[in-house]
């Protein structure tokens, strides 16, 4: 079958598209036969080897040269503990490898696939979604008629993120660039401020509730824009924010009574089920930008690393018609 493999840190240049063996699942796992995946920032903090990653595949190259996390598509066979999936089921979840034809995922970090969308919608949602919701129901613990401000709201987490907090009955106001307002309107927001003419540092507001979705500033900042109860849940970034919040936001969280909180993204099948009704009801759509063919996953990456990106970045996966 074919894959993307990064078998040496580096820019997008070091992928390779080739062939590979397909795998076999195991006993607790779901071969799927993919149709989508999805660009996340976590895949190129694995392909240029980002100095905490490197502690996990490998400190002079990956140790697993597979790439790419969401995925949807469709069950091709189980292993024998599998129970929730069977052959031909259309189903949506996350795991490495997801640049492939062929991935084996554990069948609890999958869901049957909303009915009412597309692979690729499907392929969109996983890691974002999970991060938005987790982020804003789990460390946010957000609560219907909380000021909730998403800074970062036109990315792939910022899209799901304002959808998810209108979803629980938030009043969201969404930090974007000028050609991000209308898309962040469409999309719920109760207030937009386009970061580029107005500076919501200085604006006067405060909020019960912050998510960092694509946070550039510094920890103490959001937190001066907290109310005295206030939350601040870093959920992407520069790699320098994020590492700021791992570091300080345990410190800060026991100064008062604001707190701050930086998490990783649980992938399970509850929330994926959780998220999957709220797609089907319409009260989560997911924002595709761009999408690429397997064999050009370099150049979705490097259109990621612009920074640029409204909503998700999607790879399609074209099968060979068998004879």
């Amino acid at each position: 079958m074919k894959a993307i493999v990064c078998a040496h840190y580096g820019p997008p240049d070091v992928l390779q598209f080739t062939d590979v063996a397909k795998p076999a699942p195991a006993d607790n796992e779901v071969l799927i036969k993919i149709y989508a995946a999805a660009v996340n920032p976590l895949d190129r903090f694995f392909m240029r080897g980002v100095p905490l990653i490197r502690l996990i595949p490998g400190l002079r190259k990956p140790k697993d040269t597979r790439l790419g996390v969401d995925l949807a598509g469709q069950v091709e066979a189980v292993g024998r503990n599998v129970t929730q999936f069977k052959p031909g089921d259309e189903v949506f979840g996350a795991s490495r490898g997801a640049y492939a034809e062929y991935v084996c995922v554990p069948e609890d970090k999958l869901a049957l696939k909303p009915a009412n969308i597309s692979f690729e919608d499907a392929a969109a949602v996983p890691i974002a979604a999970l991060t938005a919701l987790q982020g804003l129901r789990d460390k946010g613990r957000i609560q219907p008629g909380q000021k909730v401000l998403i800074d970062g709201a036109s990315g792939g987490v910022g899209t799901f993120a304002v959808q998810i907090a209108k979803s629980f009955g938030a009043g969201v106001t969404a930090v974007c660039s000028t050609r991000n307002v209308e898309r962040a309107r469409s999309l719920g927001a109760d207030h937009v401020m386009d970061y580029t003419r107005e500076d919501f540092m200085k604006s006067g507001q405060r909020y019960d509730l912050i998510l960092g979705a694509n946070a550039h500033h510094s920890i103490f900042d959001y937190r001066r824009l907290l109310t005295p109860n206030g939350i601040y849940v870093i959920a992407g970034g520069a790699v320098s924010q994020i590492f700021q919040g791992m570091l300080l936001a345990p410190i800060l969280s026991r100064i008062g009574s604001k707190k701050a909180r930086s998490f990783i993204a649980n992938i399970n099948h509850k929330d994926l089920v959780f998220l999957k009704d709220l797609l089907e009801a319409g009260k989560v759509v997911p924002v595709i930008d761009r999408r690429y063919p397997l064999s050009d996953v370099p150049s979705a990456i490097r259109y990621l690393e612009e920074g640029h990106a409204q909503g998700k970045i999607v790879i399609t996966i074209e099968h060979a018609k068998e004879a």
